[in-house]
């Protein structure tokens, strides 16, 4: 799964910033394409779809709720409708801790949902942790 990317998608500069730096020290190879709202992940994704390469969908989403224009709940029920998109594997990474959030991405398929953490040796944990299990462990993912 090293050739695929992860697609990033959060409008806040500060997470981007810590969340690449985090990704980077967990020693994740696969490029990390970001984008900054939910309609713009749509559009990306929806090209990647259209194009029938299915090897070059990410590998993983990370998908923040809060996003301009387009929010990341709604950008989840979209990828979960679509044919092709449906079976990416959909990180929700958020500070939100509303329960009905959670509810929320885990009904609409969420395939997890992680709060953001505050301090870097948390972030850099998540990042570790999500390598371990995501990128290298996940079965599924292989297929």
């Amino acid at each position: 799964m090293e050739n695929r990317h992860i697609l990033l998608v959060d409008d806040n500069e500060d997470d981007l910033f810590f969340m690449l730096r985090a990704l980077e020290a967990a020693k994740i190879s696969s490029p990390v394409k970001v984008m900054k709202d939910g309609a713009a992940a749509k559009h990306y994704l929806a090209g990647l779809a259209e194009s029938g390469e299915t090897v070059s969908l990410p590998c993983l989403v990370l998908l923040d709720i809060q996003l301009p224009v387009m929010t990341g709940l709604e950008v989840l029920a979209w990828i979960r409708q679509d044919k092709i998109l449906r079976d990416l594997v959909v990180v929700m990474l958020t500070t939100s801790k509303q329960s009905s959030d959670v509810k929320a991405a885990r009904a609409l398929g969420a395939n997890s949902f992680l709060s953001k953490p505050i301090l870097l040796d948390e972030l850099n944990e998540l990042a570790r942790r999500l390598k371990g299990y995501w990128l290298e462990s996940d079965l599924l993912g292989k297929l």
